[in-house]
């Protein structure tokens, strides 16, 4: 691994400055390195960051990594990560004008992670320089505990999925606190959210009222408010007092709860581990957002090395090469989802809808299918559109929001069904539908959204950690629930119970054949005590 030549950097900064033109901003410095494909494999399980601390996990993803390339040799173009400087790494054997096609994807990427909120906590640090100091604790501690810290580093990885990423990012968009009382914070966060739990329509009623009884009068618009409250809600300040004195209790975040409240970790022998655990806790944070904006990053860097390749002197003569390589990359596939291919088409469907003026309510109430084709105001409020999702979307926003019916039917997109054919005992996929309803929830349901797990301390008995899923259709793996409770067991220092809904499947006597069975849920507590796992229905 090596730093590009100077030839090859002089191309780069030739690509920043028609980056640049077009609208896309991002720091000067930049670090670009020139490796083989054996050097891809071997930082591709540390996520190309080459300071993360060792795992054997990692040498065992390099091993199949290179089994898998003897089989099936390919040929990665480019990385690039969220770091400061940016850092990308391009495979040894590209040639200049495919260098310029990669430097603009790259571009497209960068400014992404620099601009985009969902990477906010990842901007007033350099993560290599974070991992390079967490990779010496961890050497350290090996040296010092042995395999043990493999095996904290092993539970603690089991759970990482469970750290709570948006109440890091939170604090970082969170108004002044002079701004509201304490007193107006929890009577809208929780006194009408948790404990009355009101409706939307009327609590956006009540938020209604304070921001006219605010406007009304600002130095004392807010005592009017709450001497009305009190009439409605008279046990709303002595809720209030109370929760004044109560210890807030993390609840999504089990490894942070482990950290502060596991007396097990807390003994002088043990107080190493929680050093371990913060090591995994603070990796998974940084790489949150990179898992949550996968579709929207591709496609923004996509969007960008297309447009501004195609305008580059530099095409000349490679227009074909081009076109080959660009297909491979953003291809629409029949069956499945190419994040490269539907994150482009969806950023230039906004660019176009927002040049025609097709983003507002008056082109919505338009139901007319020909009508809505032919529609434009001319508005040109296109790159002013991509621009704002690309700084305050995610990929759950970025499809929920963008993915209609007029998406769907200009690029022929479907739901695909599969069914057995008995005669031949092959699968078939068929068109099951087009509605773009149908479509979206597909992408949806294949986003990462790791299961909703609640701390309950209070309903531990005899020093249990009992935790609560909040089931939101989808059952947890079943098999991985034992290994990763005795994990939780260890940490905690006591028994561990996981309250969760599993699927009974009702039986298929008496049904027609073909027909799809009855799945109903039921609650479950699965215990692991002493590493053994028992199970009760609720």
């Amino acid at each position: 691994m090596e730093l590009i030549n100077q030839h090859t950097k002089k191309i780069m900064e030739g690509c920043k400055e028609r980056a640049r033109a077009a609208g896309l901003t991002f720091t000067d410095e930049s670090l670009e390195y020139i490796v083989t494909n054996r050097d891809l494999i071997e930082l591709s399980p540390k996520v190309m960051i080459p300071t993360l601390y060792d795992y054997w996990v990692h040498d065992v993803e390099v091993l199949r990594g290179k089994g898998e390339y003897e089989l099936y040799p390919h040929n990665p173009y480019e990385t690039v990560i969220n770091t400061r400087p940016p850092i990308s790494f391009y495979n040894d054997n590209n040639p200049d004008w495919l260098n310029v096609m990669i430097f603009y994807h790259v571009l497209g990427h960068i400014d992404f992670f620099q601009n985009n909120l969902y990477f906010r906590h990842t901007w007033e640090y350099d993560f290599t320089g974070q991992a390079l100091s967490d990779k010496r604790v961890i050497a350290k501690l090996r040296a010092e505990k042995g395999r043990w810290v493999d095996y904290i580093l092993e539970f603690a990885r089991s759970i990482d999925n469970l750290v709570g990423y948006h109440q890091e990012l939170s604090p970082l968009f969170a108004a002044p606190e002079s701004s509201c009382s304490s007193r107006l914070d929890y009577y809208f966060d929780v006194f009408l959210q948790v404990e009355k739990k009101l409706p939307v329509g009327e609590y956006l009623k009540e938020l209604a009222k304070y921001n006219e009884a605010k406007a009304a009068n600002p130095q004392e618009g807010e005592r009017q408010f709450f001497a009305e409250v009190a009439i409605k809600y008279p046990e709303m300040e002595a809720h209030f007092a109370k929760s004044a004195g109560a210890k807030r209790v993390e609840r999504r975040d089990l490894l942070r709860f482990l950290v502060e409240n596991s007396e097990f970790l807390a003994r002088d022998e043990n107080v190493w581990m929680r050093s371990v655990l913060e090591v995994v806790r603070k990796t998974s944070i940084f790489f949150q957002p990179q898992i949550r904006t996968k579709i929207m990053n591709e496609g923004w860097a996509s969007y960008w090395h297309e447009k501004l390749f195609l305008v580059d002197d530099r095409i000349s003569g490679h227009e074909v090469d081009f076109a080959r390589v660009h297909a491979g990359v953003t291809s629409m596939p029949r069956v499945g989802m190419n994040p490269y291919a539907l994150g482009m088409r969806l950023m230039s469907f906004i660019k176009e809808s927002g040049d025609a003026g097709k983003m507002g309510y008056d082109f919505q109430r338009i139901a007319d299918a020909d009508k809505r084709k032919r529609y434009d105001t001319k508005a040109g409020l296109g790159d002013e559109a991509i621009f704002r999702v690309r700084a305050d979307y995610c990929d759950y926003l970025f499809i929920k929001d963008f993915i209609d019916q007029d998406f769907t039917d200009r690029h022929d997109l479907f739901v695909t069904g599969k069914r057995l054919d008995q005669q031949r005992m092959v699968w078939q996929y068929y068109v099951k539908s087009r509605d773009a309803g149908q479509y979206r929830d597909m992408v949806l349901a294949s986003l990462y959204h790791p299961p909703n797990i609640e701390i309950a301390p209070e309903r531990g008995e005899g020093g249990a950690l009992y935790l609560v899923h909040h089931f939101e259709g989808k059952q947890l793996v079943q098999e991985y629930i034992a290994n990763t409770l005795i994990g939780v067991e260890f940490l905690w220092g006591a028994p561990v119970q996981l309250e969760t809904s599993e699927a009974v499947v009702e039986a298929p006597r008496g049904r027609e054949a073909g027909e799809e069975p009855e799945i109903t849920w039921q609650r479950v507590v699965y215990t692991m005590k002493d590493k053994a796992l028992s199970r009760k229905v609720l």
